[in-house]
């Protein structure tokens, strides 16, 4: 079950746990992004909950099925992450080959991983969901249509598909918040200690490093006291934001970043696609953005331009010379702009960061730049923990607190801007 999970010796330690009967019931999956930490959770679920336990890795008992479509009631998954560029890429999958089935599965999958973040149990009682359980259900209904059919064309399976992505991302980007609530901890506590309906319950709750505090300190009473039949894995790419009270009570499982050759292999098994150049998953999944990398990054250099533009000092010359080429890269000329000019730029090309995923990825990139000048030049400045920290501030205003990305880039101009003119 976790021989597609390639590379990782974290999953050969789990299966071997799993062989002995050692396993702990709360574990951390740790590691970068792409590293499979969230499929090896699934894959795990799936193995453990599966009625024939000396079947291959394709067994299609009930469960096993069941967990394979993310369907299983055993199985109960929150935490926030962006699902865009996996349910196109999905997508993509389905163009190309729409007769075959585990094209179909792509999409499925990456859609599915969505709607759970939209499940009842998660949402009791919160009068948001009243506004988005009509578009979940509906997605629900046009995946099992889509999963289903046996008997639709070529044309009407693409078609099926796109109406598909359309719905999930309008999904995604209105209900999807950057942090996990503590009712969602609470609601999943409560659905914790119910029984099974088969052998085992699974939690699992991804980038688990992004948690209101008080949510930290309701899993924690999880964790604590866990319940019967229940398996807690967590997956966090920054294992120190956790709290230590939280890592002392779970079996730590570190996946590492892998080769480009076995990133290449996971891209085929996954998405059923072989891209050129040697990409990874990251730079894969991004490829899928509505706006390109060299798009978002002349963009990112823009913005630089104008906080460091005609700032006395011989570091910002350099660093505004580096981005005022990279911006130019892309015909976008750089000096000069008054500040609304250039947020309404950067906004419109970006469409309007109204993909999720796209506005965190800008500011991965903008600050991708301000390291690349701070290495070729030997400099120690601009400071990086300051510059680091506006950032996050400026993705956690309109990841958490649903600001504008305009708002949020325009304070972060400003900041940035008088926070180099007093260097």
């Amino acid at each position: 079950m976790f021989s597609h999970i390639l590379d990782q010796p974290a999953a050969a330690a789990l299966a071997g746990d799993k062989a002995r009967g050692t396993l702990a019931p709360s574990m951390l999956f740790s590691g970068p992004p792409g590293s499979g930490k969230g499929t090896a959770g699934l894959a795990f679920a799936r193995l453990l909950s599966c009625k024939n336990p000396q079947a291959p890795p394709e067994c299609a008992c009930e469960s096993c099925v069941r967990h394979l479509i993310l369907t299983h009631p055993d199985m109960l998954c929150l935490g926030s992450r962006a699902f865009s560029t996996e349910i196109s890429a999905g997508n993509a999958a389905l163009r190309r080959e729409p007769g075959e089935r585990a094209s179909r599965l792509c999409l499925v999958r990456g859609v599915r991983k969505l709607l759970a973040r939209f499940s009842p149990v998660l949402w009791e009682d919160e009068p948001k969901f009243g506004k988005i359980a009509g578009s979940a259900a509906a997605l629900e209904e046009a995946l099992d249509e889509l999963w289903t059919t046996e008997s639709a064309g070529h044309e009407a399976l693409v078609k099926q598909g796109d109406s598909i992505v359309k719905a999930a991302l309008k999904l995604e980007a209105e209900g999807m918040s950057d942090l996990i609530p503590i009712g969602q901890i609470r609601r999943a506590a409560g659905w914790s200690r119910l029984a099974p309906l088969g052998k085992w319950k699974f939690l699992l709750i991804e980038n688990a490093d992004r948690m209101q505090d008080q949510a930290r300190n309701s899993l924690l009473k999880i964790l604590e006291e866990p319940p019967d039949r229940l398996f807690i894995i967590l997956t966090a790419c920054r294992e120190k934001a956790l709290l230590p009270t939280i890592t002392s009570r779970v079996r730590p499982y570190r996946f590492i970043r892998r080769t480009g050759e076995t990133e290449a292999q996971v891209i085929r098994a996954a998405f059923r696609d072989s891209p050129a150049g040697g990409m990874g998953i990251g730079a894969y999944l991004d490829s899928f953005l509505p706006v390109s990398e060299n798009t978002l990054r002349a963009l990112a250099a823009l913005l630089l331009v104008y906080i460091v533009h005609r700032i006395d000092s011989e570091e910002f010359r350099g660093l505004e010379d580096a981005a005022a080429a990279v911006a130019a890269s892309a015909g976008i000329e750089s000096r000069g702009m008054r500040l609304q000019t250039v947020i309404s730029t950067i906004t419109a090309k970006a469409e309007k960061f109204e993909v999720r995923g796209l506005f965190p990825r800008f500011l991965a990139l903008f600050l991708g730049i301000v390291s690349e000048n701070r290495a070729s030049s030997g400099a120690k400045g601009p400071a990086a923990v300051l510059w680091h920290k506006r950032v996050d501030e400026a993705a956690r205003a309109a990841g958490i607190y649903n600001q504008s990305p305009a708002l949020a880039l325009e304070r972060l101009a400003v900041e940035l801007r008088r926070d180099a003119a007093d260097t």
